[in-house]
């Protein structure tokens, strides 16, 4: 018999002798004995053993050793009853040959292609034979029974025949397909796994859109797509704190909705946003957000959660506001300090939907810019011929957002409620940010792409649509030094997450404003270019790190809205949303190339590293070298748990140590003064005749006298001789013997 008739027939005839079905509850002595048996049914009796491979073998005294040196009871942890010692069935568990070029297989992939598959790699490899027709579709399967116990209780131990299996090539994910125990399953190999507080080199296995495993040398069964990542950086997929996808605002829509918008944001390496529902003033909260909901859940191709704005005050609001956190995830409420009359708020509403924020475990947002100053300095350049794009900035200067960030956190402290500053944009503003958190204050500040990457210089560009394109608010600043100045903060931590405030207008929607720059709709891109920008002006620059990268741009939004570590993290049972990122790669930035709707980019021209070379979204490759494969409705909506524990966990031991403490005193028993309760009619007839008593502040001399160590000034005005009228005038007799020395003016 050949040896290629051996090594088929041996597994039939182990099966039909019935002396070996499984192994996993036997001891060594069992063991020893089925091998004996097994020999017998073969000729010549050391064929088998010959040619089984030296894994195989080695596998086989091993277990033998091992058996000899351990008991063939081990008791279970914290059960007094011992267990049958079987041999680990996941991922992690001990696996014969492990090392062997092999694929196992999982019975639900147990086909006769695949048989046929195998045959053709033993052809390729050298293994020609007359004989190798004679494997058939049983050998097959039942070489395939011993691999797939991985989906049964217990590995069953068979003679293992190793089979040569080529190494395959990444293949395109069919998003078309999302059933199936294949298409499902995702190893991303050979790349550098970044989390915000470590990097390792580590193969990634995804299955069901869920991180299974995360090391070297896993056991990944067959059929699972391989993308390569040598060379390559594997972080967590970005999360973009604000956006606004098909704003209604200023009298249109933005451009980029939520398909265009979050198809863009995939493109850039970003796998989450973030945007706002905001109801017009009287408008219910509650009808906003299932109004944004519907415009959103057909059509993002990525996950997202929402923000729901506070743009006006009632105690509906107040009810409207438990509802939304309670049963409707949002965990985090805007609230204006500008737009006067549309969406502003005043100091006393803001304080009211700060204390009903910290009441139900929310997170307070503020748009900081001093509303009333905007609206007068607006008046005032228009007034004076200014009506380009520059007054925009000129209305808005960089005190005005300082001075309505300082009074936000003032008034968030004083209740005593968690604070997060949208679109930080100046550095007087960051620095106030920063001063606050070193004072005790929780308060949160996010910088955007934009301030990031590009300054307001560009409203005094003489092409109308060109300075018109980067109006916002609050506006880019003309500083130049101002993107270097808000990246050092964000690298040292006073300043902690990243957003775009994305809320993208064409050129003819800009032209609203054409004569008159309050008219302009407010919004810039960047949901597409924000990891490249922040990686180029970040890491690539010299101020932060890969780690600190995948902090500002993903994970510190995760913990901030209480989705860490579903989202935000490369990890055993995190959300199987990542990037491959390629940190050598460039690429120029321009509207003629990016993937959202509007026809203007504020980065057009600027060389970044760093390309998101792929993109698994929900364990999905969505990005594969540039090429987008998304469909509407991929994502899904992610709520946002109330009381997140990284912004409030320690909130109640900070009102404990801040508490004030009442001073024990004894009570006052002395005099207190009568108020007068007479209507008011002339000063004189009102001033209350002041007692001697109560007229000096220290009492007399011992003999009655006045105390000349006293004042004789009194709150009132009064003077101690103020009851003695005044004489029209007074004589002065001079002494006789003085007559000549004073003349005669007396």
């Amino acid at each position: 018999m050949s040896r290629r008739n051996v090594l088929a027939t041996a597994p039939r005839n182990l099966e039909s002798g019935g002396r070996i079905s499984s192994l996993a509850h036997f001891g060594a002595a069992s063991l020893a004995s089925a091998l004996t048996l097994a020999r017998t049914h073969v000729n010549p009796a050391s064929s088998l053993s010959r040619r089984m491979s030296s894994g195989s073998r080695r596998a086989t005294r091993h277990q033998q050793e091992k058996d000899d040196e351990v008991p063939q009871w081990i008791p279970g942890l914290g059960s007094d009853k011992p267990k049958p010692r079987t041999l680990g069935t996941s991922f992690f568990g001990y696996v014969p040959d492990a090392f062997v070029e092999k694929t196992p297989y999982l019975p639900s992939e147990r086909t006769a292609d695949s048989a046929k598959k195998q045959a053709e790699l033993e052809k390729s490899a050298g293994q020609r034979s007359e004989s190798a027709s004679e494997i058939s579709e049983q050998d097959a399967t039942s070489q395939r029974d011993m691999d797939a116990s991985s989906d049964e209780g217990v590995v069953t131990e068979e003679v293992i025949v190793p089979r040569r299996v080529m190494s395959s090539a990444a293949e395109p994910w069919n998003t078309d397909v999302l059933d199936g125990s294949a298409q499902n399953r995702l190893l991303i190999k050979g790349g550098r796994v970044v989390n915000d507080d470590m990097m390792q080199d580590a193969d990634v296995y995804i299955e069901d859109g869920v991180i299974k495993q995360v090391g070297q040398n896993l056991h990944i069964p067959g059929g699972t797509k391989v993308v390569e990542a040598k060379g390559r950086l594997v972080m967590p997929g970005g999360i973009d704190t604000h956006t606004h996808m098909q704003l209604p605002f200023m009298g249109t829509f933005a451009v980029d909705d939520f398909y265009t918008g979050t198809r863009a944001a995939l493109a850039g390496g970003t796998t989450m946003i973030m945007d706002f529902a905001l109801p017009q003033r009287g408008e219910s909260l509650v009808e906003a957000y299932h109004r944004w909901r519907a415009w959103a859940d057909p059509k993002v191709c990525c996950d997202y959660a929402l923000h729901v704005g506070v743009t006006w005050w009632s105690p509906k609001v107040a009810e409207e506001m438990q509802e939304l956190t309670e049963d409707l995830g949002i965990n985090s409420f805007k609230m204006f300090m500008a737009y006067k009359d549309t969406w502003q708020l005043g100091d006393g509403d803001l304080l009211e939907s700060f204390k009903r924020c910290k009441e139900l475990g929310a997170l307070a947002q503020v748009h900081a810019e001093n509303g009333d100053a905007i609206k007068e300095k607006s008046k005032k350049l228009l007034s004076m011929g200014i009506t380009g794009p520059e007054g925009h900035e000129m209305s808005r200067p960089e005190e005005v957002e300082a001075e309505a960030t300082n009074r936000a956190c003032v008034l968030a402290n004083q209740v005593g409620c968690p604070l997060y500053v949208v679109h930080v944009m100046s550095k007087s503003a960051a620095d106030i940010v920063s001063a606050k958190r070193k004072q005790g204050h929780i308060v949160f500040g996010e910088p955007i792409a934009a301030c990031l990457g590009t300054s307001g210089k560009h409203y005094w560009h003489q092409c109308w649509r060109h300075a018109a394109a980067h109006v916002m608010g609050p506006p880019l600043r003309p500083d130049p030094d101002t993107p270097r100045y808000l990246m050092d903060l964000l690298a040292n931590g006073d300043l902690q997450a990243t957003g775009t405030d994305n809320c993208t207008f064409t050129a003819s929607q800009k032209a609203l404003g054409k004569d008159d720059f309050t008219k302009i709709p407010n919004g810039v891109n960047g949901v597409e270019d924000r990891m490249s920008v922040i990686w180029e002006k970040g890491v690539v620059s010299g101020k932060m790190d890969p780690c600190r990268f995948v902090a500002v741009t993903s994970t510190n939004a995760a913990k901030i809205f209480n989705i860490y570590p579903k989202k935000g993290r490369i990890a055993v049972g995190s959300d199987a949303d990542i990037v491959v990122w390629n940190p050598n790669a460039t690429r120029i930035i321009s509207a003629k190339t990016h993937h959202q709707a509007v026809d203007f980019n504020i980065f057009e021209g600027m060389e970044v590293h760093g390309i998101a070379d792929y993109v698994i979204c929900h364990g999905r490759v969505v990005v594969e070298e540039g090429e987008l494969r998304v469909q509407s409705g991929m994502g899904k909506f992610v709520p946002t748990p109330a009381f997140c524990p990284h912004v409030y966990g320690r909130v109640q031991d900070r009102d404990r140590a801040n508490a004030p403490q009442k001073v024990e005193r004894a009570p006052y028993d002395g005099p207190v003064a009568q108020l007068n309760s007479q209507s008011h009619g002339p000063v004189a007839e009102h001033i209350t005749a002041v007692q001697q008593e109560n007229f000096y502040t220290r009492g007399p001399t011992r003999s009655g006298g006045v105390n000349l160590h006293d004042s004789s000034f009194h709150v009132s005005g009064r003077q101690k001789d103020d009851d003695i009228l005044p004489r029209p005038s007074i004589k002065l007799v001079s002494p006789h013997s003085a007559r000549s020395q004073l003349g005669s003016f007396w």
